[in-house]
């Protein structure tokens, strides 16, 4: 199955609430530009670099989202054209973000990365730790960050319930304070398991393999 026929198989499956981020690290820019012009516009890399070299080439109308964990010395590589940065976990990224955007004058968008796997290997931040961040005035101070809501990922487990309580404890959790911190996205949901993402609340699904194939 070609990348445009496995991205419309994909679509044909979320519902149009639900913003489908096309996994393209790893891949290379034909794949990329297949999924372009089969109508994508949303694609995800894990490395800063990578991103920027793919950036530099690529039409730019492209919305690049920034999937994984950040190196905050690798910031500045991605300030002017990043979209949306998906895993911020500590407060000190967000005050690097905020350094990078300013050079910019811009304001970057940023998930805070919560932790729900039962898996020691995964990042994140408890639930708590969330709210002392969203609640804290140093936040209200950075004036070129936005946090727009929260990503997460589960479990690697064959477990569907598993992976189903732990979406269904971050959907909760951003239920109860979307409205208060004006968040408007959840993150959670790969290839493995976004149909289980999104029936927990998912409003953006970050998808690979189902589209590009297997690594």
């Amino acid at each position: 199955m070609s990348i445009a026929q496995s991205l419309k198989e994909v679509l044909t499956t979320i519902p149009d609430t639900v913003t489908l981020v096309a996994v393209s690290k790893t891949k290379p820019i034909e794949a990329i530009e297949e999924a372009y012009n089969a109508g994508q516009r949303i694609f995800g890399e894990n490395k800063i670099q990578e991103m920027a070299r793919k950036y530099e080439v690529l039409p730019k109308d492209i919305k690049w989202h920034m999937i994984g964990h950040l190196q905050s010395n690798k910031v500045k590589y991605m300030a002017h054209f990043v979209d949306l940065i998906h895993g911020v976990d500590s407060f000190k990224t967000l005050k690097e973000i905020n350094k990078q955007a300013a050079k910019h004058d811009r304001i970057i968008s940023c998930l805070l990365q919560a932790k729900i796997a039962q898996e020691e290997t995964k990042f994140g931040l408890p639930f708590s730790d969330i709210t002392t961040i969203l609640e804290s005035k140093e936040l209200a101070e950075l004036k070129n960050v936005k946090i727009t809501g929260l990503m997460a990922m589960a479990s690697f487990t064959k477990d569907s319930k598993q992976v189903k309580k732990e979406f269904d404890s971050i959907a909760s959790f951003f239920t109860a304070n979307s409205t208060k911190y004006d968040l408007n996205t959840l993150s959670i949901g790969m290839s493995g398991d976004f149909k289980l993402a999104i029936e927990a609340g998912s409003t953006m699904i970050r998808v690979g393999s189902a589209i590009f194939g297997a690594r």
